[in-house]
């Protein structure tokens, strides 16, 4: 009885014509879903390399104050001297 009404069911050309919209939209769907989810991917990752870039300027302004400071005592006097510091 229900293998017979889903044979008429899917025999009739109204049930294909809405089987292939539906699994067209159904197609397109999963599409929007993964092209979502891919585009928020990115967004995470631009994210992590701009707080990466960040994080490699201050060290690079760490390292160059370093590399600027005095050497010993005599050196730090005499640049307090000059108004150098």
């Amino acid at each position: 009885m229900i293998g017979g009404l889903v044979a008429m069911f899917a025999g009739s050309a109204w049930a294909r014509a809405a089987l292939r919209y539906g699994v067209t939209v159904f197609a397109i769907l999963l599409f929007l879903l993964a092209l979502r989810r891919s585009g928020e991917r990115a967004g995470r990752l631009s994210e992590r390399l701009e707080t990466m870039e960040k994080a490699n300027d201050v060290q690079r302004e760490m390292l160059e104050a370093a590399a600027r400071r005095p050497r010993d005592c005599n050196e730090l006097a005499q640049r307090l001297r000059d108004g150098d510091f």
